[in-house]
């Protein structure tokens, strides 16, 4: 939510966030900026949806962000056909883990944050902040009555939200 702030521009439903690209330093100065950015619609994913409507608070959002980054990185989407990736040829990353230390890394913490939420709220996690169901259809397929799954969504982000030591 702190990306929405500064340097984003609203467009109608849009909100669009120049982010840097996740591991790309390139030719910035000591190699700690992104050289590179992309910009990012927020209101696309229900999280960014609910967030821009004032239905989560910016905690609730940056917790959801930082599960999903984890989700993301830990390349836990279903796939449809084989990786095409190059096969790394040694380590070439200096000081830097290599990704698939990153991978498993992040995996790490993404079990143990949908583990911190409990079993009860890690299903409404997964599927609207990972998954990118909203919440109507998260609701219908869990089984709960309309507009449930706000609180529960929100409950959840809270807990994720201690987890994490976000404030």
């Amino acid at each position: 939510m702190k990306d929405m702030a500064k340097g984003s521009g609203a467009t109608g439903n849009r909100i669009l966030v120049q982010r840097g690209i996740v591991g790309d330093t390139g030719n910035a100065p000591g190699g700690k900026r992104p050289s590179r950015s992309v910009t990012v619609n927020l209101a696309e994913s229900p999280l960014g949806w609910l967030a821009a409507r004032g239905r989560i608070s910016g905690r609730q959002f940056d917790a959801g962000e930082q599960l999903r980054r984890d989700w993301t990185m830990a390349n836990l989407a279903p796939r449809v056909t084989m990786r095409w990736d190059a096969t790394p040829a040694g380590s070439r990353h200096g000081g830097e883990i290599s990704p698939a230390l990153a991978q498993i890394a992040a995996k790490k913490r993404f079990d143990a944050a949908i583990t911190a939420a409990g079993s009860g709220l890690s299903d409404v996690l997964w599927r609207v902040v990972c998954a990118g169901e909203g919440l109507e259809t998260a609701e219908k397929a869990m089984g709960w009555p309309a507009r449930a799954g706000k609180v529960v969504l929100g409950l959840a982000l809270d807990r994720l939200a201690d987890y994490y030591g976000i404030k």
